[in-house]
């Protein structure tokens, strides 16, 4: 196997340390600090900060589903960065199953996408996260030009009027966005049938909830797909399968990613069952290396690990662990990670940094503007390897 195979996808490689373009990226350092998690089984605390900062061309974004640009789902590209090499290199997606190694762990997250946005009279209310006290953390949106943008307005104790004769009943503030809100019905059934897809002003036209579900997904839970499982068809598990990868659940159930530049993601409910943190430990223990199939593994397996006892252990609760190059931060259970290519100044570029370092993604991220790849939940992956 080579890489770029061009009739694929069509992709320029970019090895070693030469030089790419697609403008200029850099680190922008801390100005901020997070908040201690205030639910119970979050890491919290504070962490230094770092993102990459770049300008995203609009051509870049992902305006719909492959399948809707005549593409099948697992026909999006993959960029594969490898920190020992500090190589960037370029394939099709269903080329995974040869880039991967037998005796590699690929840990994925069965969370189903739910359709977690309610519209009313030119407003919407986008459903993030659950709390434990039966709370649920909600964005308040304001309609315009057939897509929503944040709504600042909103007071404690207002009463909103939902469709199908439901009441959402606004509490305190959670952050400058979000707010915590109780529902006069139970949410999970309420949105099932009355509720629509989130999505952004980069996708000008609304999908089918089945657009956003991929192929782990089994249990109703996150506001947004996990997206990083999107390509994934039951053809190329196959093939994974065949070439020794194990695979390995867990469970974190994402809420809203509309975050502000630097922004720390909320605490998001997770589990990580027994088998799956045996097979975390054994994979190292015996030279194989743990793959991370989204940000949202990541986060939920380096939580795992830092419960008490050796390696991962069985976790489950709500998790604000932040996973950075910093000390207090850095990996210790997962070895690689596919992702999609996030927006610029995201808190997923500071998880992207942990296993690439710093230079190395700049230099992805300026490879994948000049290569041609697509962002955001619809768009092109990127293979993190040591």
């Amino acid at each position: 196997m080579t890489a770029v195979p061009a009739a694929t996808v069509g992709l320029p490689a970019v090895e070693g340390d030469g030089e790419v373009g697609g403008g200029t990226l850099g680190l922008l350092p801390d100005r901020h600090h997070s908040e201690a998690d205030p639910t119970p089984g979050g890491s919290g605390g504070s962490s230094p900060r770092a993102s990459t900062d770049f300008r995203l061309p609009p051509e870049r974004e992902a305006h719909e589903p492959p399948e809707a640009r005549g593409v099948p789902r697992d026909g999006v590209a993959l960029m594969v960065s490898r920190g020992a090499a500090g190589s960037v290199t370029h394939y099709a997606f269903t080329d995974l199953p040869e880039l991967l190694l037998p005796g590699d762990l690929l840990v994925v997250n069965t969370s189903a996408t739910l359709p977690a946005a309610v519209r009313l009279a030119g407003q919407a209310v986008h459903f993030s996260t659950p709390l434990p006290d039966g709370h649920w953390l909600v964005e308040l949106r304001e309609v315009r030009d057939g897509t929503t943008v944040p709504y600042p307005g909103g007071w404690p104790g207002q009463e909103l009027g939902l469709p199908g004769g439901a009441t959402l009943t606004l509490g305190a503030r959670f952050t400058a966005r979000l707010w915590r809100a109780r529902l006069s019905t139970a949410v999970v059934p309420y949105l099932l049938r009355h509720g629509e897809p989130i999505r952004y002003s980069y996708v000008p036209q609304p999908w089918p909830i089945g657009a956003y579900q991929t192929v782990f997904g089994v249990k109703p839970g996150s506001a947004e797909m996990p997206s990083a499982s999107r390509p994934f068809t039951p053809e190329v598990v196959t093939r994974l399968v065949a070439r020794g990868i194990t695979f390995a659940p867990l469970t974190l159930h994402t809420g809203v990613s509309s975050l502000e530049g630097d922004e720390d993601p909320y605490p998001e409910p997770y589990d990580v069952p027994p088998a799956t943190a045996r097979l975390v430990n054994l994979t190292r223990q015996h030279g194989g290396r743990v793959i991370a199939l989204g940000t949202t593994v990541v986060r939920a397996l380096e939580t795992a690990a830092r419960e008490p006892g050796a390696g991962v252990s069985r976790s489950s609760g709500w998790t604000g662990h932040i996973v950075t190059p910093e000390p207090g931060h850095r990996l210790l259970a997962v070895d690689g990670l596919i992702t999609g290519l996030h927006e610029p100044r995201s808190s997923h570029l500071r998880m992207l940094a942990a296993f690439a370092g710093t230079d190395l993604l700049r230099r992805c991220y300026a490879a994948a503007i000049d290569a041609g790849y697509l962002w955001h939940e619809f768009g092109d992956l990127h293979l993190l390897l040591p």
